[in-house]
Formats: structure tokens, sequence, C-alpha cells
């Protein structure tokens, strides 16, 4: 190691260590880590952080977006996208900026996705005290408005003086590569400390190449997994999302033939298995199949395989539990949830040990013919379901998801298909065929409106050989939609299909299921007196931001559309009505929503009443 130094900025050093970092992939390859630097610049950060960029950015590609949630939101997108293997970091100004990263740094936190968030923060020598956006606090001198992004990231550092990026970028590197505590990092950096020149090592400036580990089971929890699933005749898989950012499919898949084991696949975990594959059963839980269901609340062993057993896919608890559970997951938090046996460990790593332990061990015969059964029947209803033509005067959801998928004539395993929040995550789960890893990317670990759009540009900013097609509806549009601005500018195209179905369709069935009035949900309900019927023109609006926009008149139309979108070069939006009263009725169990315990409506007191015959079958 070198002792020679470079008289640089704290900013300057910074982006040069993060241009300099290199990560070796699964396949052996070397790859930038860092795939740029999403950057709003104001006055917090666009003399220090923006010189340094300026300077780097033929290394370091700086990309300009629109929103700073939906920067952030893309560059999580592009982390999950890449596996989890690469990153995009993201910069704001201090004040509103910093503040509008808290929604994706949430996001990033729960779905134990990395990005690099560096906020700028307010003066540290406090000469300018207050500056402009500056917070006060009257009880602490030393608060900021970044003190917002504590509780949201795994790694938090205020770098005060110019040298404390020596220690502090690493650890934070430590942190978004950690495959156990993987998750979103921050340093806030106050403007003047990022202009700030110190004495910096040279070797600071040439890091070690990053390597990800593998960490193997621990022998005594192997011994107690092994015992149970030698025990088990009815076992059941439930993989999870850590089965694709371990890149297990093929280790899944061995164990799954080897042992005949039926697969459910959680929201994160969708694509862990070919669609037509005759062991895989599709979604679980509330949005779950039929088939993939029904096993679940036949089996005697569930192994959980990197998921966090949320409440979707546990049915809040009511569709799993009640028999013996093993979870193997690289996160100890994880693995011991919901009393699982705990088998801590990479998903890859713990599914290869159990096959080398597990030789001559078999589901019972029937279990695993019954599996083929009710998994080809669930492929042939998927198929009737998104071809019938639609029943009455606009479309539902499953009928557009049919004519998105069977638009792609030459390979439906080139498109990734993007949404996040609504009725749409619920029919997509049950009803998409992902043809390869990765063609299913859906944000429901915190289900954010307004995701879709700019999750889509770092999807395509991950993989541009592929076509990335966002599903979104009309009121998560309206939330977020500057992206497609941001696609434009950057040449990232993208297919979006817009369903409109007029609100927020999906609350607006749950508000009815709950008893409750139909009220302030769908536009035609908001109007007040004097106000005026919601007529947006979201094709007029997409074609105003340069994308190729259309509004179809139907599935024919929808159909139509797409073989042009597909053929065009730059981003393109169809919008298609469609209704909100329809949904997929196959599948599904109890989640737990709760119902008011006294209301003057007979229908709550009836809600009610159903919610506690349900809430008996839960395990606590």
């Amino acid at each position: 190691m070198t002792n020679k130094t470079q008289r640089i900025t704290m900013a300057q050093a910074l982006v040069r260590h993060l241009a300099a970092l290199r990560v070796e992939m699964t396949d052996g390859t070397l790859a930038p880590y860092v795939g740029g630097v999403f950057s709003i610049f104001g006055h917090g950060n666009v003399a220090g952080l923006g010189e340094a960029l300026a300077a780097e950015r033929h290394a370091l590609p700086t990309l300009r977006a629109h929103n700073e949630q939906g920067m952030a939101n893309a560059a999580v997108a592009y982390a999950k996208t890449q596996f989890r293997q690469r990153i995009m970091a993201v910069t704001t100004s201090i004040g509103p900026g910093a503040t509008n990263l808290v929604t994706a740094a949430a996001l990033a936190h729960v779905n134990r996705l990395p990005v690099l968030l560096l906020p700028g923060d307010v003066f540290a020598s406090r000469a300018p005290d207050p500056v402009l956006q500056q917070l006060e606090d009257f009880g602490s001198g030393d608060l900021s408005v970044n003190e917002c992004l504590r509780p949201v990231t795994r790694y938090f550092d205020r770098i005060v003086r110019p040298e404390q990026i020596l220690s502090a970028l690493p650890r934070a590197i430590q942190t978004l590569t950690d495959p156990a505590q993987c998750g979103p990092v921050c340093l806030s950096l106050p403007q003047d400390v990022q202009t700030e020149a110190f004495d910096c090592p040279e070797h600071f400036l040439h890091p070690e190449t990053l390597r990800f580990r593998r960490t193997p089971a621990d022998h005594g929890e192997l011994a107690r997994a092994t015992h149970l699933l030698r025990a088990a005749e009815r076992p059941l898989l439930v993989v999870g999302g850590g089965v694709l950012y371990s890149q297990a499919w093929d280790a899944l898949r061995a164990f799954a033939e080897a042992h005949g084991v039926p697969v459910a696949e959680t929201q994160a975990g969708k694509g862990s298995m070919h669609w037509d594959h005759p062991l895989n059963l599709g979604a679980i839980g509330v949005t779950g199949s039929p088939a993939a269901n029904a096993l679940a609340r036949e089996a005697d062993l569930v192994f959980a395989v990197g998921t966090r057993l949320q409440d979707f896919t546990t049915g809040s608890n009511s569709l799993l539990g009640h028999v013996a559970m093993l979870s193997l997951n690289v996160q100890a938090f994880d693995a011991t949830k919901r009393g699982c046996t705990s088998l801590v460990a990479d998903a890859r790593a713990g599914l290869e040990q159990l096959q080398d332990v597990l030789a001559g061990w078999h589901a019972a015969p029937q279990w695993t013919a019954r599996t083929r059964d009710l998994a080809a029947s669930w492929v042939a209803r998927v198929t009737e379901l998104t071809t019938t033509p639609p029943q009455g005067e606009l479309p539902y959801d499953a009928e557009v998801i049919g004519a998105v998928r069977d638009s792609a004539a030459d390979s439906p395993a080139n498109d990734i298909v993007v949404c996040a929040a609504g009725t749409l995550p619920a029919e997509l789960h049950k009803l998409w065929r992902a043809g390869a890893p990765g063609g299913y990317h859906m944000e429901y670990g915190y289900s954010t409106m307004g995701y879709e759009i700019a999750g889509g540009l770092g999807v395509k900013l991950a993989r541009p050989e592929k076509e990335v097609i966002v599903m979104v509806g009309d009121g998560s549009y309206m939330m977020m939609n500057s992206e497609i601005a941001t696609s434009v500018l950057l040449g990232r195209k993208l297919i979006v299909v817009v369903l409109d179905n007029r609100g927020y369709g999906c609350i607006h069935r749950l508000q009815r299921a709950s008893g409750s009035p139909q009220f302030n949900n769908m536009l035609d309900d908001c109007v007040p007196e004097g106000g005026n019927a919601s007529a947006i023109d979201f094709a007029g609006h997409a074609r105003s931001m340069g994308a190729g926009a259309v509004h179809v008149e139907n599935i024919a139309g929808l159909r139509e559309a797409l073989r042009a979108a597909r053929a065009a070069h730059g981003t393109q939006v169809i919008v298609i009505d469609t209704t909100a009263e329809r949904t997929t009725a196959d599948g599904g169990c109890w989640w737990e929503v709760a119902i008011p315990e006294v209301s003057a409506r007979a229908e709550v007191n009836e809600a009610r009443a159903r919610y506690e015959a349900a809430k008996r079958d839960q395990k606590l």
C-alpha cells in the first residue's frame, strides 16, 4: 500500500472512489459497481459534488432526472434488476430534495435492496446559519431534515470533516454488498465539507475489487433441517426474492425435481422457476393461485427459501403456520420468523448443501402427482382467463395482461414487466408468465404507488437489451409520471400500458367489502358541489413529455397498439379504459384488514362478524 497522497476535495475523493470500484460478477467477469449517479442539483450539491461528477462523467455517468423520489426509485429498480450485484447512487440538494428520498429509501429498506443516497446537508461550519431550506429545531442545534433518512436506511453517516470519507464510504459499501444486511445507505454531505480539501491517500482512489460472499449453513442447523425434510411426505417450497438475488434458480429447480417437491412463488420470488414447469404451482397467498393455496393448506412441511414471510404470502398467518415450517434465509431475522426452524445461509449454498445430504429422500409419490395435476390445470385456466373476450363493456386487467403477453411475437422471455401497486399486482402475480428469472419485476414489499414508471426506467438502464413493459393504473400514473420525460431524455425506451379505471379501484373494492359506503376513491364520487368531473387525457399528457402515445378503445386496439409500440424506437404510452368492478376470482385467501367493532351501518357489522370468524383461523 502506497503512502502517497493527493490534495483533493472530499467530493472528489468520494466520486473517484465510486468511479474506480469494480465488482466480480457471478460469471467471474468484472463490471463497474456503480452504474451511474442520478442527480438533481441545487445549492446543496451543485458546487461540490456537481464539480466532482462533471470531472468524472466519462468514468461514472451522471443522469439528470425530474423528481428525486422518482430517480431514487429508478436506482432501486436498477439494483433489483441486477440481482443486487450492481447499484446506482443518487444525489440531491438539501431540504425538499433530500426529504423527497424518504419514501424511496423506505421502499429499498423493506425490499432489502441497495441504493447509495448522497443528499446535501446544511453547512457544518454554521457560518450562514440558517441557510436557505434549512430546518431549525428549537431544542437541537445539530438537527437537519436528513435525520428523516435514519430510520429508513441500513447505514447513515454525516461527513463533517473531509477525511471522514475514508472510513464512512467503505462502511457504506460494505452494507450495500452484505447479503444479509443489504439495503439503502445514506452519506449526508454538508455542502461546505463537500468542497473542503484534504490529503487523500492514493490507495483510496484505487479500491479493491468487490466480491460477494456466499454464507454456508451451520452443520447443526443443516442436520435439523435435514431431519425435518426427511420426515415430510407433503412438503411445499415457498420461494422469495432471496432465490433471485442469490441466483439460485438452477439449485432450486434441481432440488424440486430431485425430491418431487412443489414450488409456490411469492411476489418477490416469481420467476424463480419457469412458469410452465410441472412442479410450479404459481403464486401463493392473498394474490395466490388456487393450486398453490390448496397445497399450502394440505402440506405437512412448509420450506420457505429467501422470503421474509410477509402477510400477503402467509394470508396474515392464516394460510401458513399450521404445520412445521423451515426457513432458509441469509438473514437470521427472517429465518426465525413465525417459529420457523432456521437454516441461516445463502439460498444457493443452502439448497446445494441440502441436496448433498438428502439423497434417497422424496416427497410422497401421490403428493408429487397431485402437484403436477394442479399445476397443469392452473396453466390451462390462466390461458382461459387471459384470452377470453371481455364479457362487459370494458375489459378488466386479465384481458389486458393476456394482450400484453401475447404481443411478444418472437420471445416472451425478452420481456420484463414492471408494476407496483393497486389491483395489477394481484392479477399479474396470478396471471403473468415469467419466461426467465428477473422477467417479473414487482415492487410489493412497500407497494409504492408511483414506482412503476421510474422503476421501469431503472430496469431499462440495467437491461437495455430487454423490452421493458410498465403496467400502471391511472391512480399510480397520476402520483408520479415525470420519468417518462427522463426516459425520452436518456433515450431509454419504455412501453407504458395505462389501465384507466377512473380512480383507486383496488381500495374502492376493499372499502365496499369492509361494509363502508362508496366514498373518496372513484373520481366520479369525489366531485364536490361546484366542482367538475375529472376528464384526464393520459395519452395527450404523455405526448407532451415527448413519448408516442395513443388511447385505444378495446382489446383489439390494444393488440394493434402493442405491435406498433414494439416496432417503435422511443418510449410509447398506451392507454385503455378498464373496469374497477371485475377481478379474477380464482385463488386468493384471507387478508387481515381491521373492521370497526362498532358502527351504525349494518354492512360494517356484518363485515366485522366475518372478520372475527376469519381471525379464529389465524396463527399467532
